[in-house]
Formats: structure tokens, sequence, C-alpha cells
């Protein structure tokens, strides 16, 4: 089957054709240790897949473009532009359903309200990144 016969005149996919599709997953962090632990996390998270990853905010607003995933997992501390503004252009940009959930090694309290300022739809913090709390921070950006 070929997924473009799938994709509206913007390229989103339909509700009904899409429910059946993992959701699409981009990590977005500078440290390679993280990554690999993302990937760990999200292959163990049922309905989820890795589509891409990036180092830089510069480098997710390019593979955000390309790859158009439904999730982005976000850290904050970039280089280049930070987590909180790539996070700005990305829910700006067309479309802009693509969810994103940021992460950080800092506590909620610290970011969690630039979280809802830059468009995020979730913060979570490194240490409590784990599958019931992508999952439900997945379905919490739904409702």
């Amino acid at each position: 089957m070929n997924f473009s016969d799938k994709r509206d005149q913007n390229g989103a996919m339909s509700s009904d054709e899409s429910k059946d599709l993992p959701v699409s997953v981009l990590i977005v962090d500078d440290q390679e240790p993280f990554r690999t632990a993302a990937r760990a996390v999200v292959a163990a998270t049922e309905g989820f897949q890795v589509v891409g990853e990036s180092e830089t905010g510069e480098d997710a607003l390019e593979a955000v473009g390309r790859l158009r995933p439904n999730l982005v997992l976000m850290d904050i501390n970039l280089p280049g532009i930070d987590g909180l503004e790539a996070t700005r252009r990305i829910r700006t940009g067309a479309p802009n359903d693509t969810v994103v959930l940021l992460l950080s090694t800092y506590e909620e309290e610290d970011y969690g309200s630039g979280a809802a300022e830059c468009g995020a739809a979730a913060f979570i913090s490194k240490s409590e990144f784990a599958p019931r709390r992508l999952a439900d921070a997945w379905a919490a950006a739904g409702d």
C-alpha cells in the first residue's frame, strides 16, 4: 500500500487510516546515551516507532519537515537553538499537528511553564521517562 495515497493535500494522515499505524517518533537530544535510552523506551511502548533522530534544534526542524513525525521527544538544552525555540517553530509550522514532548534532566518546576508557552504538550523529566509515561502523555495530548 502506498502511504502517499493516505495523506490529504497538506500531507496529514486521515484519522481513520492512521489509527492502525504506529505513532512515529523523532528523538531530539545531543547526548547519544539518552537517545539510546529513549529508543529503548519507545521500542518498549506498544504502538510507537522511532523514525529518526536529531542532535540539534536546527536538525530537528529539518527532520520534522522531511519525516513528518506524529511525536517529537525534544530535549530542552541543545546546541544552537534550544528545545523551547525549536518546539515553538515546529508548532507554528504547517502542518502543526506534530505533538512535542519536552524532556530534560531538570525537574518540571524548573521548566514546566516553558512547555506550555512554547506549545509543547507536556514536560517529562528524563528521570521519569518510561513507556507508561510516554503513552500517558501521548493520550493526554490527544484529548
